[in-house]
């Protein structure tokens, strides 16, 4: 596969994510032929059971833009040791109707950004226990425990530290690695 697109979601719908930030910066260190492009999350309702029946458009929107993709990033903030629940809200709408998970078999990555020195790691964790129950292929190693000091992203996503765009760019090599293993063979007609 020479070209291909990674969807990413941002955990956290704050307009000063740092986390946001890191996804810019993995949008700008993406290897030639890779295109990341945004699946957003904030205009998703709460997510009930009744609305299995008829889904409102904007979460047909959100299980297509995961379905189109060939992986898909969640850089995500912790929230009290876990993911914030605006991205556990878009998960379950993601996972519903039952035996219609917009997540299986699509290959998966998480990392995310904080100013502590295990970043994000007991919200990885969670985070990847979920997408274990969807069937999601997740990218194991490197895991993406990124500490944010003052500055280390721009807002526009510029990297300030050689180190970390070096480790993004592995990372992202690392996932477009699992991405092939999974690509659909094609069959000759």
């Amino acid at each position: 596969m020479t070209d291909r697109t990674i969807g990413y979601i941002v955990g956290s719908i704050s307009s000063t994510s740092i986390n946001r930030r890191l996804a810019l910066a993995l949008q700008r260190l993406a290897p030639e032929g890779t295109t990341l492009v945004e699946i957003p999350i904030k205009d998703l309702p709460f997510y009930s059971p009744d609305f299995d029946a008829d889904y409102p458009q904007v979460a047909r929107d959100f299980k297509q833009a995961i379905e189109d993709v060939d992986g898909v990033i969640i850089v995500t903030p912790e929230y009290s040791r876990s993911v914030p629940g605006v991205l556990k809200n878009a998960l379950d709408w993601a996972a519903r109707p039952w035996g219609q998970g917009s997540f299986n078999g699509k290959p998966t990555a998480v990392i995310g950004t904080s100013g502590g020195g295990i970043a994000t790691a007991a919200a990885q964790q969670h985070l990847k226990a979920v997408l274990s129950h969807y069937n999601a292929p997740t990218l194991g190693q490197p895991e993406g425990y990124v500490q944010s000091t003052p500055g280390l992203f721009t807002e526009t996503g510029e990297v300030t530290n050689d180190q970390t765009a070096e480790f993004l760019v592995g990372y992202l090599e690392a996932f477009g690695a699992l991405i092939e293993r999974y690509a659909p063979v094609p069959v000759a007609a």
